[in-house]
C-alpha cells in the first residue's frame, strides 16, 4: 500500500505567496501525519503519473485516501474533511449543488489570482513588523 492510499496528498504551488500562506494555515491545523503536502514548484517534487507539472501548477490537486485525483473545489472539500475546524465547511460544501458553485468561484479566482497575489505581497510589505 502506498502513502497516498493511507493519507491524502495535497499538491500546492509553493512559488505562489498566497498559496503558500493558505497551505501554511492548513498545515498548522492538520492533525500530525494526517496529510502529506507536496510543493510542486520544487523541481524534485514527485508527481503521480496522471499529473504533469503544468497541470499541477494550473489548479489545486489532492489525491484522496481512495487514491482518486481531485482538482479545484472538489480537492479543497477533500482537504477540509481532514482539518478540525474545517469539517463543517466541508459538510456544507458537500451539499447538493454546492461543490459546482464553489468550482465556479474557484475558476473566477484562478483568473484573478495574479492580481490577488500582487495585492497580497504588497499588503504584507505594508504590515508592521512584529
Amino acid at each position: 500500500m502506498t502513502d497516498h492510499e493511507t493519507k491524502p496528498v495535497v499538491f500546492f504551488d509553493g512559488s505562489c505567496p498566497l498559496c503558500r500562506a493558505e497551505i501554511g494555515m492548513y498545515e498548522n491545523s492538520a492533525p500530525e501525519g494526517a496529510l502529506r503536502f507536496v510543493d510542486i514548484s520544487e523541481p524534485a517534487a514527485a508527481l503521480p503519473p496522471d499529473l504533469d507539472r503544468e497541470k499541477a501548477m494550473a489548479r489545486f490537486h489532492v489525491i484522496g485516501q481512495d487514491g482518486r485525483m481531485l482538482s479545484g473545489a472538489a480537492a479543497f472539500v477533500a482537504l477540509w474533511r481532514h482539518l478540525p475546524g474545517w469539517r463543517r465547511v466541508a459538510g456544507i460544501a458537500s451539499l447538493p449543488g454546492m461543490t459546482p458553485l464553489l468550482e465556479c468561484g474557484y475558476r473566477l479566482f484562478l483568473h484573478a489570482r495574479p492580481g490577488l497575489v500582487r495585492l497580497f505581497v504588497a499588503a504584507r510589505r505594508l504590515r508592521p513588523a512584529r
